[in-house]
């Protein structure tokens, strides 16, 4: 008799370890199918600096099309993150916005950080002696940004500017043009437009170099700025003043990216850029 029910005992106990072992591969079998179903979207990684409106901005919603910054509660908005849009758009990919300083953009896209940096950045040349770039997403002037009202608002040639404080942003072409203004009191470059703008309120310089769509971004966000733009300008070079996707050498998007650049017309290049400039934040 006790060796009956020590028997049933044994059997009742077999029985719930199978029991178990069988719930547990189920669940490690279903687990595995809903692993290999999986249908999340590849990201694409695009490095901005988040602060050059129009190309790039923050605002704090994701109004008018801003897209989320990783590792942020902001959003970035602009001509730049529109372009953005479109070519993720195309690879099939997730787009993913990377906040970064102008000077690390570079550094983030050779160590792998990003896949790419879209941020108004123009394909010089010593900049392709370390990445490669797409073909050119946009084209601007170099104009000036003064205060309104003063001295230097009439200008008509950079030479109008001798004596003046000029500065321009560190690490671009714009700070190296500065000398071919006569005379000019070229001050330390700037980390970014935001302290240019606010060194021209304070009147800590007299202008800064910019594009124009910046300068129309600037004189739209403070009625005390003006845009100067010149009959007797800056001696640049194609590749000086148009904006490229910066991309890792030999990397496997810039074809498909050529390809998707393609298929914007100038027309909408135009019209992307007019809704930048009107939905800019008055305080970038």
């Amino acid at each position: 008799m006790k060796k009956t029910k020590l028997f049933s005992m044994m059997l009742i106990s077999a029985m719930i370890m199978v029991s178990g072992c069988g719930a547990n591969d189920a669940s490690s079998n279903s687990s595995g199918s809903n692993d290999s179903n999986a249908t999340a979207k590849e990201t694409f990684k695009v490095g901005m600096e988040a602060g050059y409106a129009p190309f790039n901005w923050s605002q704090n919603d994701n109004s008018n099309g801003a897209v989320s910054i990783s590792g942020s509660a902001e959003f970035a908005g602009g001509y730049d993150v529109e372009i953005a849009k479109k070519i993720a758009e195309g690879l099939g990919k997730e787009l993913e916005i990377v906040k970064t300083e102008w000077d690390g953009l570079v550094p983030s896209l050779t160590s792998g950080k990003i896949d790419a940096i879209i941020a108004g950045m123009s394909p010089t040349a010593e900049r392709k002696e370390t990445i490669d770039f797409s073909d050119n997403y946009y084209k601007s002037n170099l104009v000036m940004v003064v205060k309104k009202g003063g001295k230097y608002e009439g200008a008509t040639s950079i030479q109008d500017f001798g004596g003046a404080n000029i500065t321009a942003q560190l690490n671009t072409f714009h700070y190296s043009v500065i000398d071919q203004i006569n005379g000019v009191s070229k001050k330390a470059a700037m980390d970014n437009f935001p302290a240019m703008r606010v060194a021209l309120e304070s009147g800590m310089i007299d202008g800064y170099v910019s594009e124009r769509p910046e300068a129309v971004s600037a004189s739209a966000a403070n009625e005390n700025f003006a845009m100067v733009e010149f009959k007797d300008g800056f001696q640049t070079s194609e590749d000086d003043t148009a904006i490229a996707v910066g991309l890792a050498k030999g990397s496997e998007y810039t074809a498909k990216i050529n390809e998707i650049l393609k298929g914007i017309s100038e027309d909408e290049r135009t019209s992307i850029m007019d809704t930048a400039i009107k939905n800019q934040p008055a305080a970038k």
